[in-house]
């Protein structure tokens, strides 16, 4: 389902001074204190019971009623006022903010374009220009003179003019290289819109598909799209098919998914002769298939859902190969004739040692992906052969790699990503026949970049239960003198990050962000703690369910053993995480909160009890898998209620603190980091900073535009600096 031409989804106001009802009138006596100190959310009675267990919940009125729509004016002005109280902290270190966003700005190449690819008679690729937000994508006929002026085919900055934010969903060209489907999203609340354009002519058909969630596949020798709307509540039910020119009334539903807790995508097989149409939760698999040229067939079932069964399918030349974990935990490659597409016969085995995460056909080999020892494999694989494998070799001892853009099926070329944390973003191609690797691009750094000034580790360090956790590190090695010539003694600061769930591993690459702490002394530290897949499935349900709070728990060893190791001091380490990840940032600060010198969270999944009892919310259906469902079973909700940040934050001190929301945002809802930065300011007992700041016109992923993003990175690292007494010695 890899190589559906060239079709992807590419997945942050107005501060108010004056006070309502929201918060308590006594808290400010006049306009001008108004952002000198914290605003004081009120205190309502509310408590619910589940279970026998009764919760209390002062602040629950801050979750809008009304949601999606928000227009509590109550709930405006008290996410308004922490506007204004973030913009009065943040204030003086105006200065810092912008020298931070000059130079993070001058590691970028403003004028950089991605390595052209072919697909059918085209080569595609896309440009920012100098000072430009967002992208133009181009591209020109395989064999044209590199004079000959590039079509033009979309200009994110056009679409985005006039809108305070933008992204850009699905971009998917039809096989003839005629049409164009592309999705937008000009709120941040992941509904997008679908157009479709007739690359021969420039016009703009008038089809338009609104409310969109998901890819967009050409089928039916191009005359029909597939897509998945979003429902009510954000959620991908079904599969439909949009034929070119009908009203999107008359489109039919291909596969509709009765379980509210599953989601549905679509993709075409390698050959592009099948249509596929998977639907699945967390845990648990079912896929379908057609014929692409005559999609309203009726559909072949390739094996009934199992709970806890994860499979997915690609076809080549009438077989089919099955990605499945049925019989072992690292998953295992089968294959099964089309007739009979239920009965497997294994390719490779499950390993113990070789975590298997993806494979991909092409014409005359197929490629599979994993980690073994934690470390990216790339293998070449021959069908008549498949159990020898031709590694890729790569030069570092830790890295990312992987499979890049390879739309065509007859490939003899594989088109690669490389990075580390010392070397940048690199572009390979390998040649299969030759078992060569040359670099078509590595990612330039203008204001310049000297690779041997850094070294990385990757160290082992003892969690409490006995689980060795790898962390990566990359620092300066005059690290000590950096430090030193600002008056820092001992071993300095250290930046922690980590995320721990959903089986995604951070990989250990490459960011000129991150050299902005680094140059000024810090280590930055990635901890792969379990709830990541890093060392295989294992690691990665020993982080879910009721083995949630490992998560938690590998963090703050971590930590607590960076310091042990002499990476840096009590009081030293900074963190930060973000969604699950800010979950992460909650957790750790309610269990050790002297560790750290300031945090900063994004978008945080805090209130977790409170989500997962809400059957209504976006995701919680589809959630239950990864926390578990409390309103079922009371052992989930008295786990839950074990580590659920909100509903742990206690009388005690607690670091600096900056939160980021987005109003916006269908995945983790404004109110959550609204409720949590409300009780930490009644419960807190220090007067540490703590600061949240929630885009208005933005969702999930904060503001978009590359600079945009830019400042909101630098803006973090200002918060960073200056609660660990550098901001001075920064600028």
């Amino acid at each position: 389902m890899s190589k559906s031409r060239l079709t992807f989804l590419t997945c942050a106001g107005a501060l108010a001074a004056l006070m309502t009802s929201a918060v308590s009138a006594d808290t400010h006596e006049d306009q001008s204190s108004v952002t000198a100190t914290p605003p004081i959310a009120e205190k309502r009675e509310h408590t619910y019971t589940h279970h026998g267990i009764t919760i209390s919940d002062p602040y629950d009125w801050l979750y809008d009623k009304s949601y999606p729509e928000i227009d509590d004016e109550d709930v405006l002005d008290y996410v308004r006022a922490e506007n204004a109280y973030f913009e009065a902290q943040m204030e003086p270190q105006a200065g810092l903010t912008e020298a931070l966003f000059t130079e993070m700005r001058g590691r970028i190449k403003e004028d950089d374009s991605t390595v052209p690819q072919r697909m059918g008679e085209h080569l595609y690729w896309s440009e920012f220009e100098e000072g430009a937000q967002y992208r133009k994508h181009y591209r020109r006929a395989v064999g044209a003179e590199d004079d000959v002026t590039p079509h033009l085919i979309l200009d994110e900055n056009v679409l985005a003019e006039g809108h305070e934010y933008f992204r850009l969903g699905a971009l998917s060209i039809s096989h003839n290289g005629r049409f164009m489907a592309y999705s937008t999203d000009t709120s941040g609340a992941e509904r997008y819109t679908a157009r479709i354009m007739d690359l021969d002519t420039g016009e703009l058909l008038a089809d338009e598909i609104p409310n969109l969630r998901s890819s967009l596949t050409w089928v039916a020798n191009d005359t029909a799209l597939v897509y998945g709307p979003s429902s009510e509540n954000w959620r991908t039910l079904e599969a439909k098919l949009h034929v070119i020119g009908t009203p999107v009334s008359d489109d039919v539903v291909l596969y509709k998914e009765d379980d509210e807790s599953f989601g549905v995508g679509a993709g075409l097989s390698a050959q592009e002769d099948y249509l596929i149409i998977a639907t699945g939760d967390n845990e648990t698999s079912e896929v379908r298939f057609v014929s692409a040229d005559n999609p309203t067939a009726p559909l072949t079932l390739v094996k009934a859902r199992q709970t806890g069964v994860e499979y997915s399918i690609d076809m080549r030349e009438g077989e089919m190969f099955v990605w499945t974990n049925d019989d072992h935990i690292n998953f295992r490659l089968a294959k099964a004739s089309l007739d009979t597409p239920g009965t497997w016969e294994t390719v490779l085995a499950g390993s113990d040692e070789f975590y298997l995460t993806d494979f991909e056909l092409f014409e005359g080999f197929f490629v599979t992906e994993g980690r073994l020892n934690g470390l990216d494999q790339v293998q070449i694989r021959q069908y008549d052969a498949p159990l020898t494998a031709q590694p890729i070799a790569f030069p570092e001892a830790s890295y990312d790699a992987g499979l890049s853009n390879n739309p065509e099926y007859d490939q003899t070329v594989l088109r690669l990503s490389y990075e580390s944390m010392v070397t940048p973003d690199s572009v390979y191609d390998y040649d299969v026949a030759a078992s060569s690797l040359e670099l078509l691009k590595q990612q330039e750094i203008p204001s310049g970049y000297d690779a041997s000034l850094y070294e990385t580790q990757r160290v082992e360090i003892e969690a409490r239960d006995g689980t060795m956790v790898p962390v990566s590190i990359v620092m300066r090695k005059d690290r000590a003198e950096i430090l030193a010539a600002q008056g820092i003694e001992g071993p300095g600061p250290l930046h922690l990050y980590a995320y721990g769930a959903y089986g995604y591993a951070v990989p250990p690459g490459f960011s000129t962000t991150r050299l902005s702490l680094v140059d000024r002394g810090f280590a930055y530290a990635i901890a792969h703690i379990r709830g990541g897949d890093d060392l295989g499935r294992r690691w990665y349900l020993q982080g879910k369910m009721f083995e949630r709070t490992n998560t938690f728990n590998d963090f703050v060893d971590a930590g607590r053993g960076l310091i042990a190791q002499g990476f840096t001091a009590e009081g030293m380490v900074t963190a930060s995480g973000g969604s699950a990840g800010g979950e992460l940032m909650g957790a750790i600060v309610n269990q050790d909160p002297s560790q750290y010198g300031a945090i900063v969270s994004h978008v945080p999944f805090v209130d977790v009890l409170n989500t997962m009892l809400n059957a209504e919310l976006p995701l919680t259906p589809g959630e239950w898998q990864e926390w578990g469902n409390p309103i079922e079973s009371k052992e989930a909700f008295a786990y839950i209620l074990s580590y659920s940040p909100y509903d742990q934050v206690s009388a005690q001190d607690y670091p600096p603190m900056m939160v980021t929301a987005g109003l916006n945002d269908p995945r983790v809802t404004y109110w959550e980091p609204a409720k949590w930065v409300a009780l930490l300011r009644d419960k807190k007992t220090d007067d540490n900073v703590l600061v949240m700041k929630t885009n208005m016109g933005a969702g999930h992923g904060g503001q978009s535009g590359r600079w945009n993003s830019l400042r909101e990175t630098a803006e973090e690292f200002a918060f960073i600096l200056w609660q660990m007494g550098m901001s001075e010695q920064a600028e």
